[in-house]
């Protein structure tokens, strides 16, 4: 058995799962892997090919018929850079992080082809295990066996918060944050109540009720939970 291992972590949008995912991943050396990234480059993707209409309404044999043709890698944009997302080979960190992304992303998951497509990709991104990957359902569908799971959460309001934080950080002053908290129960009910595989705690999975930690403190309780995963996978070795 190899010490390298698959780290799983769910949770709701904004719960922090990245920022933990990335640091965690960074301390114990391996791989990160954000997937809700992945799920945004291909709204993104939609919304360049004029696949998404005015109303909502999604083209989805246009997207069908698209999706072969897409590549979504993660490179570093500079030197000691940490990784994001290319699409199509070009740079989109920042355009997926939008409102009009966010606001389409959830009913473009919820698509099952999409699912089936991002979902073979991850996989091939963790089968030499090392990896730390953070999303929906990376615990339940995507990695049902990965050797430590946690399931993250957080007030609503506070996520709400931290969303428009980092919405102004970017220049946007017109959003609200009464927009931003709809736009995320919004997410929140797609993302619970899709027919394939919906956001839900994995029933070996930990769970982090992200409100009010420190920065300090989450980094702390992840890496005990990871040391803690691999003294056990040690143990049962020798057994």
């Amino acid at each position: 058995m190899t010490d390298k291992i698959v780290v799983a972590i769910d949770g709701y949008s904004s719960c922090g799962k990245s920022s933990m995912a990335r640091t965690l991943a960074r301390n114990i050396g391996y791989i990160y892997v954000d997937t809700g990234a992945m799920y945004r480059g291909v709204t993104l993707f939609a919304l360049r090919e004029g696949l998404i209409h005015g109303d909502g309404t999604i083209d989805e044999a246009g997207l069908r018929a698209r999706l072969s043709g897409l590549s979504l890698t993660f490179q570093r944009s500079g030197e000691g850079e940490e990784p994001v997302l290319y699409l199509n080979g070009a740079c989109v960190a920042e355009e997926i992080r939008s409102m009009a992304v966010a606001s389409q992303v959830s009913p473009i998951a919820a698509l099952p082809f999409v699912r089936d497509f991002l979902t073979k990709e991850q996989q091939a991104m963790g089968q030499e295990k090392g990896i730390v990957m953070d999303g929906r359902d990376i615990g339940t569908a995507v990695f049902p066996k990965a050797e430590m799971k946690v399931f993250l959460t957080a007030d609503p309001k506070i996520r709400a918060e931290r969303r428009l934080k980092e919405l102004r950080a970017k220049g946007d002053e017109v959003t609200t944050l009464e927009e931003v908290l709809t736009n995320l129960e919004e997410r929140d009910y797609i993302d619970t109540h899709r027919a394939v595989a919906p956001l839900k705690q994995a029933p070996d999975a930990v769970v982090l009720d992200n409100s009010f930690l420190s920065i300090r403190e989450q980094d702390l309780m992840l890496r005990f939970a990871f040391e803690a995963v691999l003294a056990h996978l040690r143990t049962e070795k020798c057994v």
